[in-house]
């Protein structure tokens, strides 16, 4: 297949056609990923992406979605970007959606009516990466996009119709900085109001710059515990009012998944089992407490 390993993709999009159109991550600053470490940044040619789409469609000509990758595929101007929507609509007849990562400030450069072209070429749903916030803790573990612009961009994004899955990163402040991720974090969903919020757990990944920090002391890792109280005391804080809410990725101790605010106190029940001891946790993570 036409793609350049590795590729990371979201776990909703197991069943999308995958098109790359871009190679890495512009930003690829963050101290604790390491997806995109060995592969630099640029953006493939458009006769390239054109003969990868003819690829896909010679195979799956009844698609009904497209997932653009790498990390970065809305860096792309809009005279770049617009004519592979088109082709992907002329080559999937039955195309739904179209997906993909976002950075803030890829989104924010954008202007309204930008936004609104790509909706109607159905790209209708961004994937960003908030992780946390906090500001302080952005900036610690080096991320370029900034909270007040990732919430103007899911703000922004929503206006035009396109609705945000926002990712949390549970642990990303370390023990020194789990009050202010908490904090912040509460507050920044609350500004955003995403369609859709997912929670992760911190793993720190061998080579990459955390990974450094931790060995040196300068980064203290949560534990399993611990990273279920931030769990909970974020959806404790949470006033959002249409959300589909999930943390089953395989880096969290707790599997669940629910709606908000419909299921907040079910949510928040199974959590504070959990922290008493008295749910099961997942097996290989029993370790950690």
């Amino acid at each position: 297949m036409p793609v350049i390993e590795p590729v990371i993709r979201p776990p909703a999009e197991a069943d999308s056609v995958l098109l790359q159109v871009t190679l890495g991550c512009s930003a690829n600053s963050c101290h604790f990923c390491g997806a995109y470490q060995d592969k630099p940044f640029r953006v493939k040619v458009q006769e390239e992406v054109f003969r990868d789409i003819g690829f896909y469609s010679r195979r799956y000509k009844d698609a009904r979605r497209v997932f653009l990758m790498d990390g970065d595929a809305l860096v792309l101007s809009q005279n770049q970007i617009v004519p592979i929507l088109e082709e992907l609509e002329r080559s999937f007849p039955r195309l739904a959606r179209v997906s993909s990562y976002a950075n803030g400030y890829n989104i924010t450069l954008k202007t309204e009516a930008e936004l609104s072209a790509l909706y109607r070429h159905k790209l209708s749903l961004i994937y960003m990466g908030l992780e946390s916030g906090s500001q302080k803790v952005l900036d610690r573990c080096g991320k370029v996009s900034r909270v007040d612009e990732m919430v103007l961009a899911v703000r922004k994004a929503a206006d035009a119709g396109i609705r945000s899955s926002v990712i949390v990163l549970l642990g990303l402040g370390g023990k020194e900085y789990s009050q202010e991720h908490v904090d912040g974090t509460i507050e920044a969903l609350n500004r955003m109001q995403p369609r859709y919020l997912s929670f992760l757990s911190l793993m720190i990944i061998p080579g990459t710059l955390l990974a450094k920090e931790a060995a040196g002391g300068d980064f203290i890792e949560l534990g399993t515990l611990e990273l279920l109280k931030e769990s909970y005391a974020i959806i404790k804080g949470l006033d959002l009012k249409m959300t589909v809410f999930r943390s089953d990725h395989a880096s969290n101790h707790l599997a669940l998944e629910g709606s908000l605010p419909k299921d907040k106190e079910a949510l928040l029940g199974a959590l504070k089992q959990a922290i008493a001891g008295n749910r099961r946790l997942r097996p290989e993570m029993w370790r950690g407490l």
